[in-house]
């Protein structure tokens, strides 16, 4: 089921989308079809067109990333601990030697930064094995980074079982009330942050947002490049739907909490 989940949710991407329309109007076009042809290749190259736009991107990601923008480290309240959720890494496997820092690493790194800043005595790293992969708990990877940059390892603890942002919401908060921690302070990135912390709060949690990996800008360049298709943009977009698709399907599930 989680593998079928994963699958549908790549259906509805902007690129899959419009290569359906593209393939579609050619087969139309190969039976004589030429208007309905010409409507869905259309619609196919407006779909991958106005989802590849940097200004259509940036739109959508912002209506995402303003609703918990980040804070100065020093304006946050001290708290029992600090969670912060997987998706930030590569795994280490061949040929890559090394665990590598995606876009989303700044959410290991800000949780380092937290717990520096001695904002919380503890740090909560939440992440486990997808089904495909023989490379361990992201949980562990997250510590042992944590650990290279100053984080000492009595004061991380692990939560290596979840998979989805529903695991972690539930799984974080049995690891913490087996410890009697409460307070928290939620570290993942801004456009996640939505869901993530909807999601905290339908467990019971007592979390406050800590948002990292801001991705979108308010004020924009104008110019005639933030019209044109972009690789980036559309990765940004589809990434933004991911968000919007799983907010309904927690909400219709009763597993976000406003």
């Amino acid at each position: 089921m989680f593998i079928l989940t994963k699958i549908l949710t790549q259906l509805i991407f902007p690129l899959f989308q419009g290569i359906i329309f593209i393939v579609l109007g050619i087969l139309l076009l190969l039976f004589n079809r030429r208007k309905m042809s010409v409507v869905c290749l259309s619609i196919g190259v407006a779909i991958i067109w106005l989802f590849s736009t940097p200004t259509f991107s940036n739109t959508i990601r912002l209506s995402l990333e303003t609703q918990h923008p980040p804070r100065p480290i020093e304006a946050l309240p001290m708290v029992d601990a600090i969670v912060v959720l997987g998706g930030a890494l590569a795994y280490p496997l061949p040929p890559r030697r090394e665990v590598e820092l995606t876009d989303q690493a700044d959410r290991v790194l800000y949780a380092s930064r937290l717990y520096h800043a001695g904002k919380a005595p503890l740090i909560v790293v939440s992440g486990g094995t997808m089904p495909w992969s023989q490379a361990g708990s992201e949980a562990r990877i997250m510590q042992e980074l944590l650990m290279e940059w100053g984080v000492p390892e009595q004061a991380i603890m692990t939560e290596s079982s979840s998979r989805t942002t529903r695991e972690n919401a539930l799984f974080s908060k049995e690891l913490l009330s087996s410890k009697n921690l409460e307070s928290i302070l939620l570290v993942t990135s801004a456009m996640h942050m939505p869901r993530a912390l909807a999601s905290f709060k339908a467990v019971g949690a007592d979390a406050l947002p800590a948002s990292t990996d801001v991705t979108a800008m308010i004020e924009s360049d104008g110019t005639l490049l933030d019209w044109l298709p972009s690789s980036g943009a559309l990765d940004g977009s589809s990434r933004a739907i991911k968000e919007y698709l799983g907010m309904l399907v927690y909400q219709l599930r009763g597993w976000q909490k406003s």
